[in-house]
């Protein structure tokens, strides 16, 4: 990554939701297979094996994508998303997620210095907006986004990042922008919308070598920690 100069302040942050800012427990993993099972897959066989490792393999991605993959058609990749959000909605609403232990600390510190923090996220609107409301985060933040928001298309794309840098005008150009995540995916956006800093946090669910080799410039325990790489980057 090139040295920043002074006047290049990082003053647009975006963040992921799910197992970056937010700690779900696996319940993308539970919700996909309520959803496979609607469909007639089978648990425990080695279709839903299969299914289930390409689901792990592009977390962060937008979810209609990966059932387009999954199912084929359009009217069974609907199916399994309307499954999926009611599944993933219900245990959110029966309080099965958190705050990932100092993410809102670290919000409010970025926020605090004069940054403008987005969350975004691979889920449809509505799943969104239950989990901002479980965790009482509906106003924490300037913007939200969902791939809906930007076009449709979802990480790997850089259209979420992208879509933040043009509502918000928070900064002179790209390289200004800070993104982290906890997948391949999100380094990828990361990358491709040239952030200055596209940071992994292991709190999700890829490791260090592959939050590296999709683009990471900088890989942090948790989403706590960025504030501190923050300021050190503008050092």
């Amino acid at each position: 990554m090139k040295k920043l100069s002074n006047t290049d302040k990082l003053n647009l942050i975006v963040l992921d939701m799910a197992g970056t800012t937010v700690a779900d427990g696996g319940l993308v993993e539970q919700a996909f297979s309520a959803a496979a099972d609607r469909l007639g897959v089978e648990p425990g066989s080695a279709d839903h094996a299969e299914k289930l490792g390409y689901v792990r393999a592009t977390m962060g991605e937008s979810k209609i994508s990966v059932f387009r993959h999954l199912f084929g058609d359009e009217d069974r990749a609907q199916q399994a998303n309307t499954a999926f959000e009611q599944a993933y909605g219900e245990l959110v609403d029966g309080g099965r997620i958190a705050p990932v232990p100092g993410a809102r600390e670290a919000i409010e510190r970025l926020k605090g210095e004069g940054r403008t923090v987005v969350l975004s996220t691979g889920f449809a609107r509505t799943t969104q907006d239950a989990i901002l409301a479980a965790l009482g985060w509906q106003d924490l933040v300037a913007l939200t986004l969902c791939p809906a928001d930007a076009g449709g298309r979802g990480r790997p794309y850089p259209d979420m990042v992208l879509a933040a840098f043009l509502r918000t005008g928070a900064v002179d150009g790209v390289q200004q922008t800070v993104v982290a995540g906890d997948t391949s995916y999100d380094m990828l956006s990361g990358v491709r919308s040239g952030a200055g800093i596209v940071a992994g946090v292991l709190t999700g669910a890829h490791d260090k070598d592959q939050l590296t080799r999709n683009g990471a410039t900088h890989v942090l325990g948790s989403v706590a920690e960025l504030p501190d790489l923050i300021a050190r980057a503008e050092a």
